[in-house]
């Protein structure tokens, strides 16, 4: 198969789809590489590398999008990168198309079978593909909210772990997933007073089996979640529904009562956000201000540790390039159940059923679609 790899074009995002690693283990089985130049260079990948690995480099994302068949990238294609995909491509990559209509009418318009990362389930019904990059921003978070704190960048002027006569910050993590995990183990790690919420009892007792009497959990309601609000200096937001916009579980008028200078880091700003005040943004610009409080909302807070997420990333997805390479798609998707709950929209047609909810659409099962590829 022909597989292209081209270079990410989202504001200040330096990941790359394949590693060279990942390239030789393609190449050694046969499979036609293609990486535009300069794909990996901001994080130490060199065209050299790639062409080491068996990769043929190309000038620019034409030349990419003209050869493959296989296209593998991290972030959801720009307008310009969807403008060039045909019917007969397959496109795997993260999608999060729940809170982004253009990008799915275009997509739809496109023809292509787009396979995303963040749907892909396992046998524990968890979500692989997801997993390493909900690690990265999970820790992220608090590494981001700490700094937001500061009283240059408009925080409170608060140090998370306070110092010996002074007490520490409080955390407030909305989620107990993977995100909420990893923003905990950071937060106690620095010494922060920290609550987590969530609606599963399990998450919450696995939770307290790990940290004890280090954190606060509470079920999560919309009382609570208020009451904790309210009173934090920081708010870690990493609530997911799989494949659906986010829910809003942090209002305006919560937002408006918020302390002065408290900072509100939304990682699910990728599926939309779970603040009504939220709205994405980019490394260039991570943070806007409202009714006092600090909001941080960058929609690929990974690519700013590229070099450390690319390689994580690699990891959970080159078993699944592999399988759609060695098998073709339709054989890839038909012999494994996870890989199909990937599948997005293929044929001009909606796939999963939660992205359709979020924008009123029809879409095809898809048991049904798999006859039609």
């Amino acid at each position: 198969m022909r597989i292209g790899v081209p270079k990410e074009i989202k504001n200040h995002e330096y990941r790359v789809g394949l590693t060279p690693q990942s390239v030789a283990e393609l190449t050694r089985q046969g499979h036609e590489v293609w990486v535009e130049t300069k794909a990996g260079a901001a994080i130490g990948f060199s065209d050299e590398d790639y062409q080491a690995a068996g990769a043929r480099v190309a000038s620019g994302a034409g030349e990419v999008f003209e050869h493959a068949e296989l296209i593998v990238k991290v972030k959801e294609p720009l307008t310009q990168e969807r403008a060039r995909l045909r019917p007969e491509q397959t496109l795997f990559t993260y999608l999060h198309l729940a809170p982004d209509r253009p990008q799915t009418d275009e997509l739809i318009a496109s023809g292509a079978t787009c396979i995303a990362y963040e749907t892909v389930t396992d046998s524990h019904g968890r979500l692989p593909l997801l997993a390493p990059m909900s690690e990265v921003a999970g820790r992220m978070s608090i590494q981001a909210g700490a700094s937001c704190l500061e009283k240059a960048k408009g925080g409170r002027g608060v140090l998370l772990g306070g110092v010996p006569g002074v007490a520490p910050a409080k955390v407030v993590v909305l989620g107990g997933g993977v995100v909420g995990t990893h923003a905990l183990a950071m937060a106690v790690g620095l010494g922060a007073n920290v609550t987590v919420l969530d609606k599963s009892v399990d998450a919450l007792r696995r939770l307290d089996s790990l940290y004890g009497n280090r954190i606060t959990t509470l079920y999560s309601t919309y009382g609570t979640v208020r009451e904790q609000v309210l009173a934090a200096d920081l708010v870690i937001g990493g609530v997911l529904i799989p494949g659906a916009a986010a829910p809003k579980l942090v209002t305006a008028e919560m937002v408006a009562r918020m302390q002065e200078g408290a900072v509100l880091v939304d990682v699910a700003i990728d599926q939309g956000g779970c603040a009504e005040t939220s709205h994405a943004t980019t490394h260039a610009e991570p943070t806007y201000v409202v009714d006092g409080v600090v909001h941080y909302c960058v929609a690929n807070m990974p690519g700013a540790v590229a070099r450390t997420s690319t390689l994580a990333l690699n990891n959970a997805t080159l078993p699944f390039v592999i399988a759609l390479a060695q098998k073709g798609t339709r054989k890839a998707l038909e012999d494994d159940l996870h890989l199909r709950h990937g599948l997005n929209v293929a044929k001009g047609r909606l796939t999963n059923g939660s992205v359709a909810a979020a924008h009123h659409m029809d879409y095809v099962h898809l048991e049904e679609m798999l006859k039609q590829l």
